[in-house]
């Protein structure tokens, strides 16, 4: 898989917030089929940063429900947890 197509976007929420700033973990939605060594390959080329590691959590798909009823599916996807290395930053807000 080419490493352009494996980091989809960053996640940015409260929770990856607070990991951020307390143990230097940035989130990212990956492409399914990505691995951790792809990830990390992709991450340390296009944020010129040195990753430590890297945890990958996959979403299940699952049904949507309405009134008992299933209605329609959620697609499932994949999430990647990665810790960058003492003195590393990623800022996504940078001009803000």
């Amino acid at each position: 898989m080419d490493i352009s197509y494996v980091i989809i976007k960053p996640l940015i929420s409260e929770k990856v917030t607070e990991l951020l700033e307390g143990s230097n973990r940035v989130a990212f939605m990956v492409h399914p089929d990505a691995n951790k060594v792809q990830i990390k390959q992709a991450v340390e080329k296009f944020f010129d940063v040195k990753v430590e590691g890297v945890n990958v959590v996959c979403k299940r798909p699952s049904d949507r429900r309405r009134q008992g009823r299933v209605v329609g599916r959620k697609s499932g996807w994949k999430k990647a947890y990665v810790k960058l290395a003492a003195g590393e930053k990623i800022d996504f807000f940078e001009g803000v």
